[in-house]
């Protein structure tokens, strides 16, 4: 089995609502984006996924989450825009983007600063 990784970030602005404390406040994050796949045989020339395509397909997602203040997205109109929350929705919009035979999104990992970090599986 072979595991692919590729990292990306984004900039956006939440607040946790219902939160009791400084979160439930405006503020932002320079947030981390780890995804992770994996595949059982790697292709004839000996590559398991083009990691360009990777890359870019994650982008895409996190073009509609920079720069925005995520409490306002579609996304987060019921549910807060936590960590754990972003990592299940980039999770989600990964799966039903990436369709290379064989090739499965195996976690998405989001940090919201360098020591707290969320990761979604399935």
């Amino acid at each position: 089995m072979y595991e692919i990784l590729i990292r990306s970030d984004f900039c956006g602005a939440h607040n946790l609502r219902g939160y009791r404390g400084r979160c439930e406040e405006l503020h932002g994050h320079n947030w981390k984006i780890e995804a992770r796949f994996e595949k059982e045989r790697v292709d004839n020339i000996g590559i398991a996924a083009d990691f360009k395509i990777l890359k870019i397909r994650l982008k895409t997602i996190l073009a509609k989450l920079d720069h925005a203040y995520l409490n306002k997205l579609k996304a987060f109109k019921a549910r807060n825009p936590s960590a754990e929350n972003i990592a299940k929705y980039i999770y989600d919009k990964l799966v039903s983007s990436i369709k290379f035979k064989g090739l499965s999104v195996k976690s998405v990992s989001v940090w919201e600063s360098d020591n707290s970090c969320a990761t979604y599986y399935e």
